[in-house]
């Protein structure tokens, strides 16, 4: 029996260590070394949660991006931000590139106000006079990659709930994300 299993493993490696005579066994490991990288890098996702493949193939739109900015305290609120501008965006604290202003909303809060008679009313905060705290919800667009797990904006995929910081000379403002649109 021992001769017999000896005589097979003779002839899968000869005295040199190559397969049936012909491959090196360290040839064969590094072709398997190879092809594991290569699909790890190719189907594998990243810790962006996109693989290559996914990148390569994905669609580039334009795309809009809401944002909602809760309790900036500013003075002149109509003025700060306007529409067109090309502010920096930064996304998860990382510089990004840049964005245009689609369109920005100066949100007035309201308040309830019961009656007498049980109904509500709803009316502008009246507080909103003696207080510089303002929320703004502003639309932001770019063009960005789309694939099949959601959009890829400057590298970094975006979706509702992402913290979005936007940048420029005269404010810095920090939101998350209320819609994406494409």
């Amino acid at each position: 029996m021992k001769f017999a299993l000896g005589s097979f493993y003779m002839a899968i490696l000869d005295q040199q260590g190559r397969l049936f005579g012909k491959l090196s066994i360290v040839d064969v490991g590094a072709i398997a070394v190879i092809s594991v990288s290569l699909v790890g890098l190719f189907l594998v996702p990243s810790n962006t949660g996109t693989s290559i493949a996914q990148i390569v193939t994905a669609e580039t739109k334009p795309v809009e991006v809401e944002i909602m900015v809760r309790g900036l305290t500013v003075v002149d609120a109509d003025n700060l931000i306007k529409a067109g501008e090309r502010p920096n965006i930064i996304i998860r604290n990382q510089p990004r590139g840049q964005v245009t202003v689609k369109a920005v909303k100066v949100l007035v809060p309201k308040i309830p106000v019961p009656k007498a008679d049980g109904t509500v009313n709803i009316i502008t905060d009246p507080r909103l006079e003696e207080t510089y705290s303002r929320d703004f919800a502003v639309t932001l667009g770019a063009n960005a990659k789309i694939t099949s797990d959601g959009v890829i904006l400057e590298s970094e995929k975006v979706k509702v709930g992402t913290p979005i910081e936007i940048e420029s000379a005269k404010y810095i403002m920090r939101g998350s994300v209320m819609a994406v649109r494409y």
